[in-house]
């Protein structure tokens, strides 16, 4: 009998203003607080409430026999605290019936392939958020739009993660099913869950497109393939944004009710539900999957064009993680907390000119890249004059601490002296 992990991401970024040259030095107001706050009570009540408590209700009856796993990044998390705390109320609710597992991730960035200090911080952030908020101790972890190679693999074994989650890509898989559990081929402990691409897709893409052979789709119908597909499997690994319930598909589609009846129609086909670190231990490792260069589930192209295929993005990315080790230095919360939030990969996405994926237009507040790209180097500069300020403080504050003169006492420097002339003084 094959196991189904159900996995639902939510992940919302917060949209930037018009930041304009004229700007620059004279506020640090980087976001739209207007908008951010329609959108999200939008996506909330079309979307996320209703699906949260469909899905609350279902957990509720089938007293353990329905489970699955969500990941919330950390801006959404923000949004829904700011603007919309009921959703933030639903996911405890989700939590507290001890058959969801929240899986671990960052601040939805691409630090992994720029700063690994800075994609630790994120994660310690992230796991003791998530600790505190749904009383979990994440032990799975779902990278930034499913990337993954071997290295990161590697390295969220070294942080003692016991489950990561990849895309199930046809040229890495090779003959290998997505059915089963694998380990990462560098890695001693950890195990790997891949996504059934065609299956995740049915949900994600199709299931509102009126020329599809098999619209309308229906739970009894979808449950019927995973049955059959789980005659030779150990586990389905459906992976989807949670917005796919009343966005991506709109609740005229029938999409709301195709997941209250879903768990029943599972059960019926002989499946069972499990979260992804249960069934990657209930089941035996198959093989190893050697993945050399980063892959994605980004539709396009299963790589990470959408988000650096172009000189735009790599300018940005390159300018924004220029600047970590400075801030890291300077250690000041509203800094880190700025920098954090700036680091969303949709901003990056947004400069894409890849414009025939349609998942990259729909969440842009920009007409086009170019305006996405002057807008965010805009932001970065003001940023960066911030960071050089808070620099120059620091630096006069250690001045300021004073050296010891012939007798021991503290000889203070004061703000404007040059301390190396002082303290030859003291020597002479």
């Amino acid at each position: 009998m094959a196991s189904i992990c159900f996995f639902f991401s939510i992940h919302e970024p917060f949209m930037l203003r018009n930041y304009s040259v004229f700007d620059l030095g004279q506020n640090s107001l980087y976001e739209d607080d207007e908008r951010n706050c329609d959108r999200i009570r939008h996506l909330a009540k079309t979307a996320y409430l209703p699906a949260i408590d469909i899905l609350h209700k279902e957990l509720i009856r089938k007293q353990g026999d329905f489970r699955f796993a969500v990941h919330v990044s950390i801006p959404a998390l923000e949004l829904f605290d700011q603007y919309c705390p009921e959703v933030i109320d639903g996911l405890k609710a989700l939590a507290e019936t001890k058959n969801v597992e929240f899986v671990a991730g960052a601040a939805h960035s691409l630090a992994f392939l720029y700063s690994r200090k800075e994609f630790k911080r994120q994660l310690l952030s992230y796991s003791t958020l998530t600790q505190q908020m749904f009383g979990q101790k994440p032990s799975c972890f779902c990278s930034t739009e499913l990337i993954y190679n071997n290295d990161f693999a590697a390295f969220l074994e070294s942080m003692n993660f016991k489950v990561m989650m990849a895309e199930g890509a046809d040229y890495i898989l090779g003959w290998r099913s997505p059915n089963f559990v694998y380990q990462p081929e560098t890695t001693q402990s950890i195990r790997l869950l891949v996504r059934n691409r065609n299956l995740s897709k049915d949900l994600s893409l199709r299931f509102s497109d009126r020329t599809w052979d098999k619209w309308p789709l229906t739970a009894d119908s979808y449950a019927a393939w995973l049955g059959e597909a789980g005659k030779n499997a150990d586990t389905i690994n459906i992976f989807i944004n949670m917005n796919v319930f009343g966005v991506r598909n709109t609740k005229e589609s029938g999409i709301f009710e195709f997941l209250k009846n879903i768990p029943d129609q599972m059960i019926k086909n002989e499946l069972t539900f499990g979260t992804p670190t249960e069934i990657a231990y209930k089941y035996p490792v198959r093989d190893s999957i050697d993945v050399r260069q980063f892959i994605s589930w980004d539709d396009a192209g299963g790589d990470l064009n959408s988000w650096l295929g172009n000189d735009m993005q790599k300018d940005a990315v390159h300018y924004l993680y220029s600047m970590t080790d400075r801030v890291h230095k300077i250690n000041d919360p509203e800094l880190y907390h700025d920098f954090t939030r700036l680091q969303a990969s949709n901003y990056l996405r947004w400069m894409s000119t890849k414009w025939f994926s349609s998942s990259i237009k729909e969440d842009s507040p920009f007409k086009n890249a170019q305006s996405a790209y002057t807008t965010y180097m805009n932001i970065l500069a003001d940023f960066d004059m911030r960071l050089e300020y808070a620099e120059l403080e620091k630096e006069d504050a250690e001045k300021e601490q004073g050296y010891p003169d012939m007798n021991g006492e503290s000889v203070t420097v004061e703000k404007g002296e040059d301390a190396a002339l002082v303290a030859k003084q003291l020597v002479a």
